[in-house]
């Protein structure tokens, strides 16, 4: 089944946004996205033309409400450890405070996930001095189950260095992007996931792969490039079932999976959104009023360059079975 979108505006134009995360905080929805900046960077496939180096909070009391910037969450000079690139960010609430995932490089140039704290949904958040233990690539998503127990996802392939870590250890590019991770018919990496430690600030246990199978139980191949992960881990359960979502890519698909543990594995199932206009693709679904919502980001706004991005957002159908609508992107 498709659905053409009605799509919403940016949600906001003065500024480039992108990577949103959204959450239902105190009745309302919060989004957590990153900030793009224009620069002269040249696109290496490595992504080193995404330059951001600080994080708004943005906020919508309804649907179709305006959208609220509350200002400058969390900056770069204010965490000890990081050097560049503040990439897709997300946020939890646990133990009476909010808590700010974001990915950054450290002094080596290699990514690793950090935490800020706060006493209010939008911030400002106060970096820890150091990132996770343990933790590396780009794009953590945070997963609170019901049973009170968190898991953080991330992962993300070329330029987020989630193939460089295949061995346990960081391993420098060969020179050649996409060329590192596995090939034609091996099994294609999936993203990764830990539990997290009750007070949210560090792993519970290491980081383990997810494992993405098709239709007859067989792990994805890397070939298949139209259903395997890249990046953007997103996680949400529906009547029992837990639901890894994820872009592809370099073919700009949204896809999903289902699983009967947040731990995997997951059996891919479709397409949540078609390609829209830019080369990232990445989005968040979560509930608000008994309605879910799929954010998502496009390059609309700066005529498709694709550094430059803007956060939107649509309804998304969900069936009893689980079964999800895909979207085919209003490009007017």
């Amino acid at each position: 089944m498709v659905k053409k979108s009605e799509f919403h505006k940016p949600l906001v134009t003065h500024m480039y946004t992108a990577d949103p995360s959204a959450h239902v905080f105190e009745d309302k929805i919060y989004i957590y996205g990153s900030h793009d900046l224009e620069n002269m960077g040249l696109d290496d496939g490595k992504g080193d033309h995404f330059k951001m180096v600080d994080y708004h909070v943005l906020s919508l009391d309804d649907i179709g409400a305006p959208c609220v910037d509350h200002g400058e969450a969390l900056h770069i000079k204010d965490v000890p450890w990081a050097t560049e690139q503040m990439w897709a960010p997300d946020a939890a609430y646990k133990n009476g405070k909010y808590y700010f995932y974001f990915p950054a490089k450290d002094k080596d140039g290699i990514f690793r996930i950090g935490v800020a704290v706060g006493d209010k949904p939008m911030g400002p958040f106060q970096a820890e001095e150091n990132y996770i233990p343990g933790s590396y690539s780009i794009d953590p998503a945070v997963f609170r189950d019901e049973n009170n127990r968190s898991y953080m996802y991330v992962g993300g392939m070329w330029g987020g260095q989630l193939e460089k870590w295949r061995t346990g250890q960081f391993v420098p590019f060969s020179g050649e992007v996409g060329m590192d991770g596995p090939q034609g018919d091996a099994p294609a990496m999936g993203p990764y996931v830990a539990e997290m430690s009750e007070d949210m600030l560090t792993y519970k246990t290491a980081p383990r792969e997810i494992q993405i199978l098709d239709e007859e139980g067989k792990p994805l191949k890397a070939s298949d490039t139209d259903r395997r992960y890249f990046e953007g881990p997103c996680m949400h359960k529906y009547n029992g079932k837990y639901y890894l979502s994820y872009s592809t890519g370099d073919t700009h698909y949204l896809v999903y999976a289902e699983g009967d543990s947040p731990l995997g594995p997951f059996t891919y199932k479709g397409r949540i959104l078609e390609p829209v206009i830019g080369w990232t693709t990445h989005h968040y679904i979560v509930e608000f009023k008994d309605k879910w919502y799929l954010f998502y980001h496009d390059s609309s706004m700066s005529n498709g360059v694709t550094y430059l991005r803007c956060i939107k957002y649509t309804e998304l159908e969900i069936a009893q079975d689980g079964t999800i609508t895909t979207i085919v992107p209003d490009q007017d």
